[in-house]
């Protein structure tokens, strides 16, 4: 047990900040993607929310705060807010609904691209998320040798999204995590066809503090469309 004198700044500063930690895209502890949830009564300095994200590590932590019928939402990962967050997004949901009550069956969360509406639908949560159509782009430059596979394509969005030719191909996909952090983008996904499912994808995000996010929600606003036209 560390010593009373490493403890005591991390207690004066939580003392009265309450925060749950939930695992979403799971139905079981310790799977799917962690993230941890603040319900606050008012916003704290960035940076001091950034610090807080920090110290928990995961790949993200979410801040609401109640504004009119609706909940604002800021996401930040270990190092950087991120614009847009899928897991914590349902976690925030999960909290308000479980822990403190939140009455109705919908709840509308306010954040710097419009609102995302989170429903009860039975036991699960289901959220409304944008859709974000890629473009095809030139291969980056470089590109292979940074993941360790060679693109079939590249298509452009938020998010860089790189098509592999084989899901054996996603699972060895081995990137220079350096490089990539250097990229036009903050996040990487490399996706292919799947042999159980309909696709496959891993998300790279070291640019931000996230080497590899076990689940990404974000990423499907681009892989669905994505893979809705060609499937």
């Amino acid at each position: 047990r560390p010593p009373i004198s490493t403890l005591f700044p991390y207690t004066t500063l939580f003392r009265s900040l309450e925060f749950h930690q939930v695992d979403a895209f799971s139905d079981r502890p310790f799977a799917g993607n962690p993230a941890a949830v603040y319900r606050l009564e008012h916003w704290l300095d960035s940076a001091l929310m950034q610090q807080i994200a920090a110290e928990h590590n995961l790949a993200e932590t979410a801040f609401v705060v109640k504004e009119g019928a609706a909940w604002r939402i800021r996401w930040f990962t270990p190092t950087a807010e991120v614009p847009l967050c899928g897991h914590a997004t349902l976690a925030s949901a999960h909290v308000l609904f479980e822990c403190y009550g939140e009455p109705g069956e919908r709840i509308d969360f306010i954040y710097t691209g419009g609102t995302l509406a989170v429903s009860r639908e039975g036991d699960r949560l289901v959220l409304d998320f944008p859709c974000q159509r890629p473009t095809p782009i030139a291969v980056p430059e470089g590109l292979a040798e940074i993941l360790g596979q060679t693109p079939v394509a590249v298509l452009d969005a938020p998010q860089l999204l790189v098509l592999l030719e084989s899901e054996s191909a996603v699972r060895a996909c081995c990137p220079d995590l350096r490089a990539l952090a250097r990229l036009p983008r903050n996040a990487v996904i490399v996706t292919a066809p799947g042999q159980a499912v309909d696709f496959v994808s891993r998300n790279f995000a070291p640019a931000v503090g996230i080497d590899e996010d076990p689940v990404t929600g974000s990423a499907h606003c681009i892989l669905t469309p994505y893979w809705t036209q060609r499937l």
